[in-house]
């Protein structure tokens, strides 16, 4: 299973695709926001218009930290601006994360299957694991 390229081929069709009207990080965040009470009271007051555009820079940089390892200075910015001590992104909220987004990417690519679900989540963990890292931390100094 080559799942680097099974992911890329995933990506490029839910990103080539509507549904519903809807482009992927905004269906995205409709079901994200319904999946819980917490993560809408979480957005309650955010701009979804620059959200979108912040996940999908946000998204960028999880997929260059599977790629290399490494965590530019956005990534960490974005990890510590979600620990405890600031927006208080509990790590639960992260499987929810991954969920939804699965979910998505189920719903935008025609085809969905096992393997594509796998590539996605291994492709996207070491990101989650680095950002739940830091949701203990004080500041930066961990990363």
């Amino acid at each position: 299973m080559d799942i680097e390229n099974l992911f890329d081929a995933s990506y490029a069709r839910v990103l080539s695709r509507e549904v519903e009207g809807q482009a992927f990080f905004a269906a995205f965040y409709e079901l994200f926001l319904a999946a819980s009470p917490e993560v809408a009271e979480k957005f309650r007051h955010t701009d979804m218009t620059s959200q979108r555009a912040m996940l999908k820079k946000a998204f960028y940089r999880l997929l260059s930290f599977y790629v290399s390892s490494h965590a530019d200075y956005y990534l960490k910015e974005v990890a510590v601006s979600h620990s405890r001590v600031h927006l208080d992104i509990v790590p639960a909220l992260y499987d929810l994360w991954l969920e939804t987004l699965i979910d998505t990417v189920r719903v935008f690519d025609e085809q969905f299957d096992d393997d594509v679900e796998l590539a996605w989540r291994l492709v996207m963990t070491p990101g989650i694991v680095f950002m739940t890292f830091h949701y203990d931390r004080d500041d930066d100094s961990g990363g």
